[in-house]
């Protein structure tokens, strides 16, 4: 792809979508030519606040469009396989928001088609799009804490939230695990790969999604992690990893993190903190900026969120799910199972 501006179409209108059209609109080389939603009104409205010439009411418009050069799909989850997956077909790139699907099947599907089209996928997982998270895993892989022993991170939301809300919502794929523990888990993915085995407990409201969850990941190099995350208890949302020579730690935010602080044996803690220059901490445009990155050096992936990462992530997410029993609506019997043990 020439250096040129890169044509976005956003397909759904909610807050994050919001979010990350902010983000498009104050990068040079980024264009948003279209957005769509089941509601025309919706998206004329989406349309008209970040000044985009073209609002459609449906999503096959959007997927048909061909001066869209990649899709950002920021639905509910549930809507992920739907929604990726008749872009994909039509032909277009995509960026699709976590967590990537509902379970392993409909991401293996997205990733099917995705081949099968020739065209760009990616799970918009920010926090391995952040400088300062990028750095963390560079020091980590570059031994600086030595052997990996554990890795901690909790994302916690005080809640309440009342059953119609898209958290509590089965339907909508709710509950604390594929919207707020997606992180933990994938950071522990990050630092570590998938795990050999997968215990965990939750706590499961009247609807059936599970109100908090904790699991324990372990890898046969003798490495665990403690991952957990709510929605009826505000945490710290920290994270920490620690080494056979030192420990990390994220004191808050760890998934768009402002400093970490690094604890090496023998030695004074030192402090990394983010570079002004690379913009707030909440921003969206890193993982905006790898995907057109991607897209104009002819890649299909990421290599900062690798295709196979994300089905490892979702095989995790899976095996936890079945360990808590939660199940959502036409799932069928064990198609949530994962194949890690435990």
């Amino acid at each position: 792809m020439a250096e040129q501006s890169v044509r976005w179409g956003i397909l759904a209108t909610g807050g994050i979508a919001a979010a990350f059209a902010a983000d498009l609109v104050d990068l040079p080389d980024a264009e948003i030519v279209a957005v769509a939603s089941r509601s025309q009104e919706s998206a004329r409205a989406f349309a008209e606040r970040f000044g985009v010439t073209r609002a459609y009411g449906d999503w096959e418009s959007l997927a048909a469009d061909a001066d869209i050069d990649v899709v950002y799909v920021a639905t509910p989850h549930s809507a992920h396989r739907a929604a990726a997956g008749l872009c994909l077909a039509a032909g277009r790139n995509v960026l699709c928001e976590k967590a990537f699907t509902l379970n392993l099947r409909e991401a293996e599907e997205l990733v099917a088609l995705a081949k099968e089209h020739d065209r760009f996928l990616m799970e918009a997982m920010w926090m391995y799009c952040n400088p300062l998270v990028r750095r963390l895993k560079a020091l980590v892989a570059g031994g600086a804490i030595g052997e990996v022993r554990t890795v901690q991170a909790d994302f916690g939301l005080a809640g309440p939230f009342p059953p119609a809300h898209r958290l509590r919502n089965p339907a909508l794929g709710g509950g604390a695990l594929l919207d707020l523990g997606v992180y933990p888990v994938s950071f522990a993915h990050l630092l570590l790969g998938e795990p050999d085995e997968v215990v965990a407990r939750g706590v499961l409201s009247d609807e059936g999604v599970d109100l908090q969850t904790g699991a324990l990941l372990s890898w046969e190099s003798g490495a665990l992690a403690s991952v957990h995350c709510s929605i009826v208890g505000g945490t710290g949302v920290t994270a920490s990893v620690t080494g056979s020579r030192g420990r990390i730690d994220i004191p808050s935010g760890f998934f768009h993190p402002d400093r970490f602080v690094l604890h090496r044996d023998g030695r004074a803690p030192e402090e990394f903190t983010a570079d002004p220059a690379d913009g707030l901490r909440t921003s969206l445009r890193h993982e905006a900026e790898e995907v057109m990155r991607a897209l104009r050096a002819g890649e299909k992936e990421s290599p900062l969120v690798p295709l196979a990462g994300s089905l490892a992530v979702m095989r995790t997410l899976d095996a936890i799910r079945e360990r808590i029993g939660v199940r959502y609506p036409g799932e069928a019997l064990g198609e949530a199972v994962a194949t890690v043990t435990g």
